[in-house]
């Protein structure tokens, strides 16, 4: 009998040291329950879906888990599909600061830059 071969599953997302700096940052003034910060994908915009980070307390079983040096990164399981491949940055100047995908999944999206279509 020959042994069955799979080939490993591609990473959900690539973190930048600056993302994961700032997830450190994030965990390290979390409210009191959370386990993470997770990432996800709701609909909303003027192209349809939208980046969201939030604190989180518990991890739902489809959910993506990425261990950073800082604190762990949960990527909402029915968000992966549209995040495969994706780089996550956090980039700071002197008008804002925040997260910032380079999504090559994205097939277009709004003029503000607030949401993403697939």
């Amino acid at each position: 009998m020959s042994e069955v071969k799979t080939r490993a599953r591609p990473q959900a997302l690539f973190l930048t040291a600056s993302a994961e700096a700032r997830i450190a940052a994030l965990m390290a003034k979390a409210p009191e329950g959370a386990v993470g910060v997770k990432l996800s994908t709701p609909r909303r915009g003027c192209s349809g879906l939208a980046y969201s980070v939030d604190f989180v307390t518990e991890a739902k079983p489809f959910d993506e888990k990425i261990e950073t040096p800082g604190g762990t990164l949960y990527v909402d399981g029915g968000s992966v599909l549209y995040l495969i491949g994706s780089t996550m940055d956090w980039v700071e100047d002197d008008f804002a600061a925040g997260f910032v995908f380079n999504n090559p999944n994205a097939k277009g999206s709004c003029g503000c830059g607030e949401s993403f279509t697939v």
